[in-house]
């Protein structure tokens, strides 16, 4: 199948483009009478890659990702091409099933394929073939465009060739495209990165927020689609021709990206992506009909749609301009990587030999970036009321006192089972134990740093089909079947062996909740100090935990070497998992913090938590 390399500069990011969408509401109420939207509706997008689907047979073959995607609030997807025989077929495909779903679509053009210097007429007729279709996107009486890189093209003869008015939103680069040219703009690095399109090492470390900072200098006051995505991760050796081998820092992105977008109000939000499994950024199903480039060894078995799930009250909180999400039914969705960041696979490893490199993106053993990432398992509570998250990871057990609304934590990877219950007033409210365990093992020889995605209570079981699996066993130096293994039924659970409480209370943005058609308003994180007692699997332990103003309380804190870490100021903005220190204490970002004397703790949106006194 096709690959699309890896593009080399800032944006190299492997090629896709997430597509915009828009506000869902019932049929015939987002877009006017001519099905259209209007310049100023905010509208949702997500990238989907055409060329990963070229054995589709028919409009059907969509159907479920148009379905799928429309009931989480997406609007439109964009169409990732390159200038492959099959894409004519499967454009009038996805068009097609678009239309007879409700759904909107756009060609975002991938400009590894596509020349910048040559292209502008292949990109104006394509444009220009697929205008009149019913459910191409439009802006007005403009034809919504985008693209994959691209600088440089000569944007007058696209239009002049398209014959059509078009709403140009390239992912044109700050400094290199020529702005003036556009009506909007995509940044696609979604990560944070050092600037080199690698993960945020000693040279630089540039957040998604500084990214959209930097088109909105240049775009005058024109729309940015703000970029959205969980995960980076893709580890191709040379068994195939476009090796590369890096990961960004994931963790918990997904969510702290959502709390941002809430504050930041931007106008499109692009996901990235739906289907690119190759680069572990998919929130798509497993199971939607796809090629196999190679990513199986590491996709298999490793599902991601509670990141789907997670998003829907997000996308409505945007898009009605509330600063949370309304959460209607308690879920818990929770993330890991199935192996720690120990582990030594070079051994076995597919990316041990060398590669072509010209792209600069192969690197041998593991992934480039790989420290960047935390031995973590990773939780969302989206709770109606507050409860207390009970997770046992590998027999460690942590309590933490959740607020009602959205709240995210992370707990210290354990090795073995890992078990997530919601108690109320010492009840069990829900409990599931992962299908999905973290071993101390290679999983099939290789380095493994996607992450497996679960939710509770527990989703539809989600596996790759057969094309899906085609070039599983390619380079792969261990014997390891190339079928779906997750199991039907969850492993025991193991049992605990220590209890730790874990902060409690701190969440982002004051949410809403409702159920049984109750509305009910939360504290804000931080305002009280609660006392449970919880039963857990036979064993009742009662915690107190503190969630006052000042994150935690700093009179346990041991001392910490605070030499080298940068001193708290403000007019800065840090991500989360930074590092400072202030008044002789070391804090760490839990979320993206703007201006928040870490000394004053949760504020409406964003927390520091103290590690240590400095010594």
């Amino acid at each position: 199948m096709r690959f699309l390399p890896v593009f080399s500069t800032l944006l190299s990011l492997g090629l896709h483009l997430p597509a915009a969408n828009a506000f869902v509401l019932p049929p015939g109420e987002k877009f006017n009478l001519e099905g259209r939207a209007d310049a100023s509706d905010k509208l949702v997008f997500c990238h989907f890659m055409i060329g990963i689907v070229a054995d589709r047979t028919s409009s059907a073959d969509f159907d479920s990702d148009m379905q799928r995607a429309k009931s989480l609030g997406i609007d439109a997807f964009a169409l990732n091409i390159g200038v492959d025989s099959y894409t004519d077929q499967q454009l009038g495909y996805a068009y097609e099933s678009a239309a007879n779903n409700g759904m909107k679509v756009f060609i975002s053009f991938d400009f590894n394929w596509y020349s910048a210097s040559s292209g502008a007429s292949a990109v104006g007729a394509k444009i220009a073939q697929y205008a009149s279709q019913s459910a191409q996107l439009y802006i007005g009486s403009a034809v919504f465009a985008s693209s994959f890189a691209g600088d440089g093209v000569d944007v007058a003869t696209i239009r002049s060739t398209a014959g059509v008015d078009v709403f140009w939103a390239p992912n044109f680069h700050p400094g290199q495209g020529d702005f003036t040219q556009v009506q909007g703009a995509l940044n696609w690095m979604a990560w944070p990165n050092n600037g080199n399109n690698k993960a945020p090492d000693a040279s630089g470390n540039i957040s998604v927020i500084a990214g959209d900072e930097s088109y909105v200098s240049v775009l005058g006051g024109k729309p940015l689609i703000a970029p959205a995505s969980g995960w980076f991760s893709t580890h191709f050796g040379p068994e195939v021709s476009y090796s590369k081998n890096w990961v960004f820092p994931g963790d918990l992105l997904w969510y702290n990206r959502w709390v941002e977008i809430l504050s930041e109000k931007p106008q499109y939000i692009e996901i990235i992506t739906w289907n690119d499994y190759g680069e572990s950024h998919y929130i798509g199903p497993l199971s939607s009909p796809h090629n196999d480039d190679g990513n199986s060894k590491w996709v298999n078995d490793m599902p991601h749609n509670g990141w789907l799930d997670m998003a829907k009250p997000f996308i409505a909180a945007w898009k009605a301009g509330a600063s949370a999400p309304t959460i209607t039914s308690d879920q818990i969705i929770y993330w890991y990587r199935i192996a720690p960041s120990s582990l030594d696979c070079d051994a076995t490893d597919t990316t041990m030999q060398a590669a072509n490199n010209a792209s600069g993106n192969y690197f041998e053993g593991k992934p480039n970036g790989w420290q960047t990432l935390e031995d973590a398992v990773f939780i969302v509570p989206m709770l109606t009321s507050a409860g207390t998250i009970i997770v046992n990871s590998g027999g460690n057990e942590y309590i933490y006192n959740a607020p009602a609304g959205a709240s995210a934590f992370q707990v210290p990877m354990g090795i073995g089972s890992q078990y997530f219950e919601l108690q109320r007033n010492g009840a069990s409210v829900m409990s599931a134990t992962s299908l999905k365990q973290i071993l101390n093992e290679c999983p099939c020889g290789i380095y493994n740093f996607n992450a497996y995605v679960g939710t509770v209570p527990e989703g539809t079981r989600d596996v790759l089909a057969a094309a899906g699996l085609t070039s599983f066993a390619n380079g792969l130096k261990v014997s390891c079947a190339a079928t779906p293994s997750l199991a039907t039924t969850p492993p025991a659970t193991t049992a605990a062996t220590a209890t730790s409480t874990i902060g409690g209370g701190t969440s982002g943005p004051t949410s809403t909740s409702s159920a049984s058609g109750t509305t009910t308003t939360t504290t804000t994180a931080g305002s009280t100090t609660t006392t449970a007692t919880t039963t857990t699997k036979g064993t009742t332990t009662t915690t107190s935990t503190s969630t006052s103003s000042a994150a935690s309380s700093t009179s346990t804190l041991g001392p910490v070497d605070c030499s080298g870490v940068v001193t708290w100021t403000d007019d800065t903005s840090f991500d989360g998992g930074s590092i400072v220190q202030y008044n002789g204490i070391e804090y760490k970002a839990q979320w993206i913090n703007y201006d928040e004397e870490p000394d004053q703790g949760v504020n409406i949106y964003y927390v520091w938590q103290p590690v240590g006194y400095c010594e």
